[in-house]
């Protein structure tokens, strides 16, 4: 579709056909569903009002904004950058390019640390990575008692974290911290918290390239990017994670496909940590594993 093309006036109906074209030829999956979230944001109106009011004409502005949606799309930078929100249970997250997308098996992770202080009066939970805050804001809407400490390494992220903190009232009650993982809590913390959460980076250095293009080109490398083997943000975690929880505490962390045999061998030989379970996603992939410190807490914390 030529400059000049775009922006003849055209009515909706069209503009959707030809969407539909484009992004199919780029190689895009779910094409109607796509077109029509693209399309509304351009056009600034519902989703339905595309089918209902097919023969509306749309203006040569509307047109062009249209289209410089949907060209972003077939270069397939992902849908939600592009919308600028993601769905993650049910709350409306706002998400760039400083963060991953969240995703709907990351939501594990706050049921595991919502089950794991259930019977805390107002628990200490640390986010560790928290990328939007999706997980933070999760967890503090849906246990209010609770105080969340979100920690990522990149400012632009913890940005965003704050302002969907903000969006959904729970500013006051997570505390955001600059920090590489848990470096940021010293002796004075031991023992400060009922659960330790993380979706931290668990891909492979040499398997990035091979992703999908939308994360392989536009999400965050630093948060994806995991050492040879995947495996080196695990170890930090379950060195330093431990001295930090209460007797009974909880570390709950996202895997990798693949990944839960090899992590289960690295709790089991941290040997801080009295059982170690994972949970599977919708998929059957062994997906979140919760470690459980003594009753006795950690020796030497």
């Amino acid at each position: 579709m030529s400059a000049g093309a775009a922006a003849e006036t055209v009515t909706i109906g069209d503009l959707r056909r030809q969407a539909w074209d484009l992004l199919r030829d780029a190689g895009i999956v779910n094409v109607a569903r796509e077109t029509d979230w693209l399309l509304a944001s351009a056009l600034g109106v519902p989703s339905h009002a595309l089918i209902l009011e097919g023969e509306r004409p749309v203006s040569a502005l509307q047109a062009v904004q249209a289209w410089s949606l949907l060209r972003r799309r077939t270069a397939r930078e992902p849908l939600q950058y592009i919308l600028g929100t993601q769905e993650f249970r049910g709350l409306d997250i706002a998400v760039t390019p400083d963060v991953l997308i969240p995703r709907p098996e990351t939501e594990l992770l706050v049921e595991e640390a919502l089950r794991a202080v259930a019977d805390c009066a107002e628990p200490a939970i640390a986010d560790v990575g928290t990328g939007s805050g999706c997980i933070a804001v999760a967890i503090a809407c849906e246990r209010p008692g609770a105080t969340v400490y979100a920690l990522d390494l990149s400012g632009g992220a913890l940005a965003v974290a704050r302002s969907n903190a903000t969006r959904h009232g729970t500013r006051d009650r997570i505390r955001f911290i600059q920090a590489d993982l848990l470096e940021a809590f010293g002796g004075e913390s031991a023992g400060a918290f009922d659960a330790i959460v993380s979706n931290p980076p668990y891909i492979a250095e040499q398997e990035l390239d091979a992703l999908q293009p939308e994360v392989a080109r536009y999400e965050p490398r630093m948060a994806l990017a995991a050492g040879p083997d995947g495996l080196v943000f695990y170890r930090r975690l379950l060195r330093e994670a431990p001295p930090l929880l209460k007797p009974g505490g909880r570390l709950i962390m996202e895997l990798g496909f693949g990944q839960s045999e090899a992590v289960i061998q690295l709790v089991r030989q941290s040997g801080a940590f009295d059982s170690v379970e994972c949970r599977k996603d919708a998929a059957g992939i062994e997906r979140v594993l919760v470690a459980r410190v003594g009753a006795g807490g950690v020796r030497g914390s």
